[in-house]
C-alpha cells in the first residue's frame, strides 16, 4: 500500500511541477494545425478511392 501512495504522490508532484502545459493559444493552434492535417488527408483518401472505384469499373467493364 505504501508504494502505491508514493506512486500517486510521484505523479502528482511530476504533473505539478516539472511537466510544461501548453497555453491555450498554444492548444488551439495545435488544435487548428490538426484540423487542416485531417481534411488534407480526408481529401487524399478521397481522391485515392475515386481513383480506385473507376480503374476497377473500367477493369469489371472489360471482363463482363
Amino acid at each position: 500500500m505504501k508504494k502505491i501512495i508514493a506512486y500517486i504522490k510521484e505523479s502528482y508532484n511530476e504533473l505539478v511541477y516539472k511537466v510544461s502545459w501548453p497555453t491555450r493559444a498554444e492548444l488551439s493552434n495545435s488544435a487548428v494545425v490538426v484540423m487542416f492535417a485531417s481534411l488534407i488527408i480526408a481529401a487524399l483518401i478521397f481522391v485515392v478511392d475515386g481513383v480506385f472505384e473507376a480503374v476497377m469499373r473500367f477493369f469489371y467493364n472489360q471482363i463482363f
